[in-house]
């Protein structure tokens, strides 16, 4: 519970492998806040709103933005393609969305350029069966050049002649290395002409957000900070090297804004029902091809940017459990409830088993993870229908079992229960943690 006279400041995280409908839970709670504030991640990521009939799917700009007078932030911890961020507002201005007085780019964020989709892409094709599976989008390249002290930031952008300067390096190394390793050079005719175009676009929106958002808690307003994929997909804990390249847990919310973790008064865990990832690596407890393909239907399991079908597994308490522990979960999110709302039973993993012993960590290594042995617990599912429900005590008696168990194995409430994609189709339980936030 955030303290008497402590700045409401909540993290809200994925516990999975991303795609846990993080979006939905933004926009639901960002009523509550004056700013939602996105500190990891490009424009990989695919949040989905769907309210008054009208679908949202927003990739960089935070899904605080669609509550009216709500102000929303991308941080220095993002990466950033202009392009991408321009067409974004486009769409939201189209549908009668103005961002331009209430969201702020931070200007440290560093900037995607083409030819990190170009090496991306490259690189990918190059590594044939061992791929990752990434979007192509150029976010792993992107912080590459961050990491290396070679990236360009958006006030540099801002800043013609240095950004002339920077570019020209930029791409004369570029060249060097797609020659070398891929056999042919980039393309890179009119780029700074198109950037510089790009910069005069978004130069309104750019400000020092660490400034902004530490002046904002200081001042008493309320800021709910917004990941992007989810804790296995973390850099430094995820399963790597089928990872993102950036910090997708609560911790990332104060490298990637500038905020001391002090600042930080709750998180938030969303997870779904069951467990979904997208594109290569290990995966526990993946259903078999026909159950995979009924849930996947079930729960339109494809992705919000990609369009990328997602694998569908039973829903992974290892996996939650080392979640909790890593973001500090206070409050559990689950979605999609009502995608099992036809099935006859419900299988939960309780337990990994790696060469016939029970195991108590989370494995490092994808090789050991790809030997696990789940341990199951089958549930009886409810066979009656969930959407509409708004009360807790309104869902069928098999539902609620099955969120009990999930609560008492975590040892963690359930905050908010979804039970379909729109805003109000939403379960607040009376007397949790997450209540009282808002």
């Amino acid at each position: 519970m955030v303290e008497k006279g402590r700045t409401k400041a909540i993290a809200v995280v994925g516990a999975q492998w991303g795609d846990e409908g993080k979006g939905k839970v933004v926009d639901y709670l960002a009523s509550s806040f004056d700013f939602t504030a996105r500190y990891a991640g490009g424009h990989n990521a695919g949040h989905t709103v769907i309210f008054n009939n009208h679908r949202y799917v927003l990739q960089l700009v935070p899904s605080g933005i669609l509550r009216p007078d709500k102000k929303a932030i991308i941080g220095p911890g993002t990466v950033v393609d202009p392009a991408a961020l321009v067409a974004e507002l486009e769409n939201l201005k189209r549908s009668g969305v103005e961002v331009r007085s209430r969201l702020f780019l931070s200007n440290r964020a560093h900037v995607i350029f083409p030819y990190h989709r170009e090496v991306d892409k490259a690189a990918e094709a190059a590594r044939g069966e061992a791929k990752i599976g990434t979007t192509s989008r150029g976010i792993g390249p992107a912080y590459e050049d961050k990491m290396a002290r070679r990236g360009i930031r958006v006030c540099e952008l801002l800043e013609p002649e240095c950004f002339r300067i920077k570019l020209e390096r930029a791409i004369a190394e570029k060249n060097a290395i797609c020659a070398a390793a891929y056999g042919h050079p980039l393309e890179t005719t009119g780029l700074l002409e198109q950037y510089l175009e790009l910069a005069a676009h978004i130069r309104g929106l750019v400000a020092d957000t660490a400034v902004l958002l530490n002046n904002a808690l200081d001042a008493g307003e309320s800021v709910l900070f917004e990941g992007a994929q989810g804790t296995m997909l973390d850099i430094d804990h995820g399963t790597y090297p089928f990872v993102t390249s950036s910090n997708a847990i609560s911790g990332g919310a104060a490298t990637g804004l500038g905020v001391a973790p002090t600042r930080i008064s709750g998180v938030v865990g969303v997870t779904k029902a069951y467990t979904t990832r997208v594109g290569s690596g290990p995966f526990p407890t993946e259903m078999p091809d026909l159950d995979a393909e009924e849930v996947r239907a079930r729960g339109n399991e494809f992705g919000a940017v990609t369009g990328r079908p997602r694998r569908c597994g039973w829903l992974d308490l290892v996996v939650l459990r080392y979640a909790k522990m890593l973001n500090g979960i206070d409050s559990l999110v689950v979605t999609k409830l009502d995608v099992f709302d036809e099935q006859p039973e419900i299988k939960v993993c309780v337990g990994y088993r790696h060469k016939g012993q029970l195991i108590a960590e989370m494995p490092p290594d994808v090789e050991t993870l790809a030997q696990i042995e789940p341990e199951y617990r089958t549930l009886l599912g409810w066979k009656k229908p969930t959407p509409g429900v708004r009360d807790v005590r309104d869902l069928p008696t098999a539902a609620r079992d099955y969120l009990n168990f999930i609560s008492d194995q975590l040892e963690v409430e359930i905050g908010m229960i979804s039970t379909g994609p729109e805003r109000d189709a939403t379960i607040i339980p009376r007397g949790t943690r997450l209540a009282t936030w808002l």
